[in-house]
């Protein structure tokens, strides 16, 4: 038998264990790519922090759902920007609400709350929306009451002084600007009523069945869309979410948002403009904004990565450009790519409109797209001392 070469036996060791290191530390792409990783949203340095922190750990206690968590509850604690969390956004009663959205992209599972009142900690909800009931999306009320029922604390003023003053001024201006069309009058604080809006014979007979306030609200055509001309200042700070992505040592995705909505909105329409009329037996009417939304400010999956939104909700919403970035970026589109298509999809119908997308592939490779405004969002991997900002030109 020949005898056998150690410098060649050493020489295929050293080569397999340099294969090892190189498959198990994750190899990065186009500048990303090193697991894990945390995206976000903004210059939320400290959300994205409070994220890193717990995904760094690995193992069961350091999953990309906990880490979203960690994430989006920071920025509520520290409310990001007067857009995320109690204390800011007041809507046109002077009120705050929260919605927020936790999505793991290892089950497709998903929790959200909508237009909540009285708790503050509105990505805590979701997670307990998605680990505790069959359901999605809890809304109002309900979902109030099934976060205090959870243990939750509340019920909890989420107005601040900041945010009572934001709006009496505002009340001072006569309620200008807002986001009411087509109505009378116009120029001070209502109540509204429709102007040039003909009768539609066919409200009454979908409704028929659900009782007379479902009815009566529509014949009094409040079923408007809150997106008014009067109100084009769309920026970061009266008008945003948190919307965060994260891959676990593992490889699994997770993603979530977090917001208190646009100021002086129509009340029970919460987040970044935009809204879903929701009509609960007969008692209760509501407008659900895109943040709790799955597919419009975020969406998640393991087999092809993430992605998270911000902008003019109300336009966005209609086009679930989280949904069609995943979706692109599944059927082979770069995250840049894929990025830039979804934001010129909505701009080729709405030219005017204002918002940004990042792209995050599972490969932890990470790129954004924006229209109407300059784009940036945070992020950290394991080849970053820290949080690095990165800034997107239309």
């Amino acid at each position: 038998m020949a005898r056998s070469n150690p410098g060649l036996l050493l020489g295929l060791l050293l080569l397999r264990l340099n294969w090892c290191l190189a498959v198990d530390g994750g190899g990065a792409e186009e500048g990303g790519g090193v697991f894990p990783v945390v995206v976000s949203t903004w210059p939320f340095r400290e959300a994205v922090r409070a994220a890193w922190d717990v995904v760094k750990t690995g193992g069961a206690g350091g999953s990309a759902v906990d880490a979203v968590v960690a994430g989006c509850s920071a920025c509520e604690e520290l409310r990001c920007d007067g857009t995320v969390g109690p204390g800011g956004s007041p809507d046109e009663k002077g009120e705050t609400t929260l919605d927020a959205l936790i999505m793991n992209g290892k089950t497709m599972e998903i929790g959200a709350v909508a237009a909540m009142r009285y708790v503050k900690d509105a990505i805590m909800a979701a997670k307990l929306v998605m680990e505790h009931t069959g359901h999605t999306l809890l809304v109002g009320e309900k979902a109030t009451s099934f976060a205090i029922s959870m243990g939750l604390a509340g019920p909890t003023n989420l107005s601040s002084p900041e945010s009572i003053e934001k709006w009496s001024n505002w009340r001072q201006n006569n309620c200008q600007p807002n986001f009411w069309k087509n109505v009378a009058p116009a120029g001070n604080c209502g109540p509204y009523h429709p102007i040039n809006i003909p009768k539609d014979p066919v409200k009454s007979a979908v409704w028929e069945n659900q009782g007379i306030t479902c009815q009566e609200w529509l014949q009094n055509d409040n079923l408007l869309e809150p997106t008014s001309s009067h109100f084009n200042s769309v920026n970061r700070h009266n008008h945003d979410t948190i919307s965060m992505a994260v891959i676990d040592k593992m490889g699994h995705v997770a993603v979530g948002t977090s917001t208190n909505g646009a100021t002086f909105k129509i009340p029970g329409r919460n987040t970044t403009r935009s809204f879903l009329l929701i009509c609960i037996s007969t008692s209760e009417i509501l407008w659900v904004g895109d943040g709790p939304i799955p597919g419009s400010s975020a969406y998640g999956d393991d087999e092809v990565g993430a992605c998270g939104a911000t902008g003019d909700g109300d336009i966005m919403m209609r086009f679930l450009p989280c949904y069609q970035v995943v979706e692109s970026m599944r059927l082979g589109m770069e995250p840049r790519d894929a990025a830039v298509d979804a934001i010129s999809r909505i701009a080729r119908k709405y030219p005017d409109f204002v918002g940004a997308v990042f792209a995050l592939n599972k490969k932890g490779v990470h790129a954004g797209a924006c229209h109407g405004w300059t784009f940036q969002y945070s992020v950290r991997n394991s080849s970053m001392q820290d949080v690095e900002v990165i800034t997107v030109t239309p």
